[in-house]
């Protein structure tokens, strides 16, 4: 895989480290203007931090990379840096720092906004692995849309009317393609060595065999997964790990996140609002135990994150990776449902120009996709520019996602993009599709 020249040439970087800098602020200004002040100092769930912190936090890596790692400028504010160390402090405890209020937040992140936009105008790309092609802009811009995405869980917790509002996506006719999609037996390349603003989770790229397999052509429905509840998937211990099972009975859990039964239909809260849920939706606010139990219950199997990439990458014709499974090209609103510009999934079966040459579809945007995977390093993989990006969490505390969410932009998401969370979680926008092993000659 070849990056394209948008990605490697010095001016083209500039312009596009600067649109992914403002994109991501602008977001942010959205997410924290939307509510009253008081709303941005409360915790609406000891999940997350008061979206305040979040403001500051953004403010405060960016000064931490931009200006005194790459510019080597001196310390602007050094003693709220403990404040802000997600490290440091866990998110339960956050509300009772002395933390930034809002209107100092929003000064400070401007402040530091300012000046790395000076820093960048300059920037040679060049001289140093945090500044070849322009990483250390890319990754404070994808640092900010990651946290975007976590304010927006914490406007789908909060309680209250609805501060956010966006069209739905456009209605697609009913999908009526092949439900599977056979993935050949042969080698392919995971991960990257190429693009530039990849994390290092991400990298190298090596060759990876992968048996024939079988992979839902879309995620896994609303409607599917009512199958899965109806049948009473949930009080059944066949379909649960021991410790899937002992989670879901510890904490009454019976349905996802957010779901209720009233008057013989399911309903759902989204982002204030009180809906029927949609059937032709992919199903959202799932953990990883209740992916797993589903795919079980339905004879099949979660996916490998190494089958996953295969079928959102692999090009056979070519036989290369590409960058997106629709080829090199960034994502267009014709190509997935990223950025925010809805807020709720795009009914299963969307965006046909975004399909893998395989005719898998979906597989970037709409929702987080559990895998089978433990979080671990590839081969050959070097911690940079820090251990705690993803280095700490590498074990099998951790399962991986992918594939990205309506919630993710479109910088932070990208074919080789690693997530990875708790099997516990489900406020996250996850979802799943399932897999299953192909029989002799399927290749």
């Amino acid at each position: 895989m070849t990056a394209p020249d948008s990605l490697t040439d010095p001016e083209s970087l500039r312009t596009r480290a600067l649109d992914a800098l403002t994109t991501a602020r602008e977001r942010t200004a959205l997410l924290t203007s939307c509510v009253e002040d008081p709303e941005l100092t409360a915790q609406h769930s000891p999940l997350m931090s008061p979206l305040v912190w979040d403001l500051a936090h953004i403010g405060n890596q960016e000064e931490l990379w931009l200006l005194r790692e790459v510019a080597g400028r001196e310390a602007m504010r050094p003693e709220i840096d403990g404040l802000y160390d997600a490290f440091e402090h866990p998110r339960a405890a956050r509300p009772s720092l002395p933390l930034l209020p809002p209107a100092e937040a929003r000064q400070y992140a401007a402040e530091v906004r300012g000046r790395a936009l000076d820093v960048l105008e300059s920037a040679a790309f060049q001289g140093t692995r945090l500044t070849e092609a322009g990483f250390a802009f890319g990754m404070i811009a994808q640092h900010e849309q990651q946290h975007d995405e976590t304010m927006l869980i914490t406007h789908q917790l909060r309680k209250g009317p609805a501060a956010l509002t966006a069209p739905d996506p456009a209605p697609a006719p009913l999908f009526t393609g092949p439900a599977e999609v056979l993935v050949p037996e042969g080698p392919f390349v995971m991960g990257t060595s190429t693009e530039p603003w990849a994390l290092d989770n991400e990298r190298p790229a090596h060759r990876r065999m992968v048996p024939a397999f079988f992979i839902d052509t879309t995620p896994v429905t609303n409607a599917a997964y009512q199958a899965f509840i109806e049948d009473g998937g949930y009080g059944d211990r066949r379909w649960w790990t021991p410790e899937g099972w002992d989670h879901i009975r510890a904490h009454d859990i019976e349905a996802p996140l957010f779901w209720r039964r009233e008057g013989g239909q399911w309903l759902r809260r989204r982002f204030g609002a009180t809906e029927v849920v949609p059937p032709d939706e992919p199903v959202l606010h799932v953990c990883w135990y209740e992916a797993d139990a589903y795919a079980r219950w339905a004879g099949r199997r979660l996916p490998t994150e190494a089958e996953w990439e295969k079928a959102a990458r692999h090009d056979p014709a070519a036989d290369r990776s590409t960058r997106y499974p629709w080829g090199d090209a960034d994502p267009t609103p014709e190509h997935a449902n990223l950025g925010q510009r809805h807020l709720r999934p795009a009914p299963a079966g969307s965006y046909p120009a975004g399909q893998s040459p395989l005719g898998v579809r979906q597989l970037i945007g709409d929702v987080w996709e559990w895998t089978s995977s433990d979080l671990e390093p590839y081969p050959g993989f070097v911690a940079f520019p820090y251990r705690e990006y993803s280095e700490v969490f590498f074990g099998p505390e951790y399962k991986v996602l992918r594939g990205g969410s309506f919630a993710v932009d479109p910088v932070a998401c990208r074919g080789t993009f690693r997530n990875w969370d708790y099997p516990i979680r489900r406020q996250i926008f996850s979802g799943f599709r399932t897999a299953r092993d192909a029989g002799p000659g399927s290749s």
